[in-house]
């Protein structure tokens, strides 16, 4: 077994790694900028045909590292069976499957078929009759198809245990030992694994040929003193999540790192529709165009910047008050260089993460390497996000009082007071004007829509046009777009039926939407335009809600 455990190799960009044009189009759209650490080292080795050893974390990119190199090497003029990749959990199966899809897309004739259990065998058993080339499968349901003789495993060039030390962990071993030699002997073997226990090595040494060893070195990362905390969110509730903390801490100046140029531009978008001053920095723009977004930023007329990893590298401004993960980065290192840019000069900082279903993983990898606590958070509501604008403006009136120089300030609440207005009304008051319209707004909203069974931070609203009068989701789009000025970006899931269709907006435009569609036509026909109805037991406006809605608007 060769030891890459030091490997100094240089960072490579996909363009470098002699994929093929497909290839390097997916890619492309996929919008990785440069290729992790565990994806440089391992590809060149994989195409080569070597064995492999590769030690990684989940987050760290590998599916890529295994996946780019088996799409390469697979024949898609045979419909046989030549690679096979070895999951422990359906979880990740279908995840490895997803990811590899996006990657073939230009790969013409390669097909992939995802086979674990939970899933009708049947419907497994006519993908494998109608002939694909790679297979991704858990150990139990690939034993069950070779019993059944469902599945021939002799044309096999590549087989890839992921995550190798949890199918180990959960007793698979057997199983994956009987796979391994219906698989022929000349045959690539990759295996993947977060730790290296001695079974790991047993069965490298047992199944493998002359093994590269891919390690990834962590640096000794020095972590910045800073507050990080994380959430737990879903995908669709981010911008909405990112907002409430931008409003709860009343963040002057703050970044945030998405992975990937295109959330850049879409998470830009989604905060200027929603009146922040935000902008995007990333891979696609010339050295103009970024100086121009850092002169903004660091003169205030930009509060949000929004970058990935590489366009980030070299921002060096003191007053970032908070760092953001919209997506939680690949490699530690990432991490640790991305926090680093809050709580300069002796200021206070503070990392925020959101953290969407797997990505919990990662977070646990990252505490462990970089010997930091990332502390858990409930996502604040819009009443605590209020309370919590009210204490620091509080805590800012004390320290006003606390300087003095309050001479005319205390003359003009004289005259009030010599009104007979007392001064704790006029406290009250000014707290009021200062802070109390935009939680009222935002609380109002939610009680005068109700729960319309929209996402969080959305409201659903009725329109009683539906196909039937020719309208297609397009039609709604268009019209909401071009009559409030809204981007189509913010606009959620458009649900069209026969007679009637279902729009999701953000809460804070619902009221501007509901007041300026009124008088609108979609298509040439009329509507009439309102929050939706969900009952008790009722789910996403089907059934009884939608016709309560629609015979209600009608009365």
């Amino acid at each position: 077994m060769k030891n890459k455990d030091n490997v100094t190799m240089e960072k490579l960009r996909f363009e470098d790694l002699n994929l093929s044009k497909e290839m390097q189009k997916a890619v492309a759209e996929l919008d990785f900028e440069e290729a992790t650490p565990i994806q440089y080292q391992s590809i060149p080795y994989i195409l080569k045909g070597k064995d492999i050893i590769g030690q990684a974390q989940t987050g760290t990119g590998k599916t890529a590292a295994f996946g780019i190199p088996t799409l390469e090497m697979v024949d898609p003029e045979s419909r046989k069976v030549q690679a096979v990749i070895l999951c422990p959990t359906r979880e990740l199966a279908i995840q490895v499957a997803e990811e590899l899809k996006k990657l073939s897309k230009y790969k013409k004739g390669v097909e992939i078929l995802p086979i674990y259990g939970g899933q009708p065998i049947e419907r497994q058993i006519n993908g494998l009759k109608k002939g694909v080339q790679i297979i991704i499968g858990t150990p139990g349901r690939v034993m069950d198809h070779l019993d059944r003789r469902t599945l021939k495993l002799d044309n096999v060039k590549i087989v890839i245990l992921d995550e190798a030390d949890e199918m180990l962990d959960m007793g698979f071993r057997e199983d994956i030992e009987f796979i391994l030699k219906k698989i022929p002997e000349q045959r690539q073997t990759i295996l993947f694994s977060a730790t290296m226990p001695q079974a790991i090595l047993n069965l490298a040494k047992k199944y493998q040929k002359n093994p590269e060893f891919i390690k990834l070195v962590h640096k000794e990362l020095t972590v910045p003193s800073i507050e990080q905390f994380y959430y737990e969110v879903k995908e669709q509730t981010k911008p909405e999540v990112l907002s409430r903390l931008i409003d709860t801490y009343d963040l002057k100046l703050s970044l945030v790192f998405c992975n990937t140029k295109k959330r850049v531009d879409e998470l830009v978008g989604h905060l200027q529709a929603r009146g922040y001053l935000a902008d995007g920095l990333h891979g696609d723009m010339n050295q103009t165009q970024r100086d121009r977004v850092m002169s903004k930023f660091r003169k205030g007329a930009v509060e949000i910047l929004v970058a990935t990893d590489v366009a980030a590298r070299g921002i060096d401004v003191e007053d970032i008050e908070a760092v953001f993960n919209y997506d939680v980065p690949r490699d530690e290192e990432y991490y640790v260089h991305r926090i680093g840019r809050t709580g300069r000069a002796g200021r206070t900082g503070r990392a925020f993460t959101l953290v969407v279903g797997r990505d919990i993983y990662q977070i646990r990898d990252i505490q462990r390497y970089a010997k930091t606590k990332i502390t858990f958070q409930e996502v604040p509501s819009v009443s605590d996000v209020e309370e919590i604008k009210t204490n620091l403006l509080l805590e800012k009136v004390k320290k006003s009082i606390d300087e003095g120089h309050l001479g005319k300030y205390t003359n003009w609440v004289e005259r009030l007071i010599a009104e007979e207005y007392t001064s704790l009304d006029i406290a009250a008051s000014l707290l009021k004007m200062v802070i109390g319209e935009t939680g009222k707004e935002s609380s109002a909203q939610k009680e005068d829509f109700g729960d319309t069974g929209a996402a969080p931070g959305m409201v659903k609203l009725f329109i009683n046009v539906g196909k039937k009068q020719n309208i297609r989701k397009g039609d709604i789009l268009g019209a909401i777009t071009g009559e409030t000025g809204l981007s189509g970006r913010v606009i959620g899931d458009i649900d069209v039926f026969d007679k009637y269709s279902f729009v999701e907006v953000p809460v804070e435009y619902a009221q501007d939407v509901q007041d300026t569609m009124k008088n609108v036509k979609i298509r040439g026909k009329s509507i009439t335009i309102g929050p939706a109805i969900k009952k008790e037991g009722m789910e996403n406006g089907t059934g009884k809600t939608r016709r309560h809605r629609e015979s209600s608007l009608h009365r």
